[in-house]
């Protein structure tokens, strides 16, 4: 008698298991594709790391920066696919304790059953109502979890262009890659320093929420690489962000209170993306706290600049200590995230 409760309490037991198993890694499919939020699960994160750790391993191998690029290309578009089999992988799993809880059969049948039911083979059958209920369930998660990543796939792919517009035509205005110094030139040259909020500030900072938005709630996102090796979304975001603290600190023009918006909305925009990813850093920086910029590049810069004959403000060392200012709030995380990428 005792042996029997005892064994009837395993099988209950295993088959609360394997329910939660399953809940689980389904609320982590929505979590990761359904929910407009940026809400990291546990199953998607691993996968990221487990991918990311084998693409690591073949870097390196590898000295130049056309083949890692080459080879990091693929880590967005593998881990897609290895989070759809990891999903899958673990809802079989979940369903494999439940059939053994209700059925009582063979593992390797229960392996058959599950497998073909997630799939929706249909080449096992079984003949009791339990069972069937299970199967038909797991039918139905299997369908559902294959359509949210095939319907899903057209909205990354449509966040992915609106970033990367945005990326491609500042490549006309900054070069490749981007750089701050050559876009406030090539304004000055043209004659358009006046038009920075209009064509910079004001578009860029509705880019920063964008991506705010789409790279915490699709986080794969971040991985997307650039059609072209010399962009990137982080890299681009750099040279708006250094070219709006530059004119803001050096550039004697009209002070232009959006060139403060698009910073701001570029800092916190960066921060989200960097606390979702886990990255540590300081959300209330000291304008004292050190920059990874020197003195000297900034000078360097000026340097630069006045040889275009872009206008400057004569105090150099206010242009530091505001340039200096701006920069400590997104320093840290853009470095972070630029490496993370």
């Amino acid at each position: 008698m005792l042996v029997t409760l005892t064994f009837t309490f395993l099988r209950i037991v295993v088959f609360l298991l394997g329910m939660s198993i399953v809940i689980g890694t389904f609320i982590s499919a929505l979590r990761t594709f359904v929910l407009p939020r940026s809400a990291p699960g546990f199953i998607s994160r691993t996968v990221f790391i487990g991918v990311r750790f084998l693409f690591d391993l073949r870097l390196k191998t590898q000295s130049t920066f056309a083949a890692r690029d080459r080879t990091l290309e693929l880590y967005a578009p593998t881990t897609l696919i290895a989070l759809l089999v990891a999903w899958l992988l673990c809802i079989q799993i979940g369903y494999i304790g439940m059939y053994w809880a209700v059925d009582m059969q063979f593992w390797y049948d229960l392996f058959k059953i599950s497998g073909s039911s997630l799939l929706t083979l249909g080449f096992t059958l079984v003949d009791n109502l339990p069972t069937t209920i299970l199967v038909f369930s797991e039918a139905t998660i299997g369908l559902i979890l294959i359509a949210i990543l095939i319907s899903y796939l057209p909205t990354i792919y449509g966040a992915f262009s609106r970033r990367e517009e945005a990326v491609t035509m500042l490549e006309v205005r900054a070069g490749s890659p981007p750089s701050a110094v050559e876009m406030i030139e090539r304004y000055s040259r043209l004659q358009r320093l006046h038009l920075l909020n209009e064509e910079i500030w004001t578009p860029w900072e509705v880019w920063f929420v964008n991506i705010e938005e789409s790279h915490t709630s699709l986080a794969v996102l971040s991985f997307f690489r650039s059609p072209q090796p010399q962009r990137s979304w982080i890299t681009a975001a750099g040279a708006v962000l250094d070219a709006a603290s530059m004119v803001l600190a050096a550039v004697d023009i009209p002070r232009d209170t959006h060139a403060d918006l698009c910073i701001r909305a570029g800092y916190l925009s960066l921060r989200y993306i960097a606390t979702f990813f886990g990255i540590p850093h300081n959300a209330n920086p000291s304008a004292q706290d050190p920059i990874s910029v020197t003195r000297a590049e900034f000078d360097a810069a000026l340097d630069r600049l006045a040889a275009s004959k872009v206008p400057l403000k004569a105090d150099r060392e206010q242009a530091w200590r505001d340039f200096a200012g701006w920069r400590v709030n997104y320093d840290t995380v853009l470095l972070a995230l630029a490496e993370l990428v």
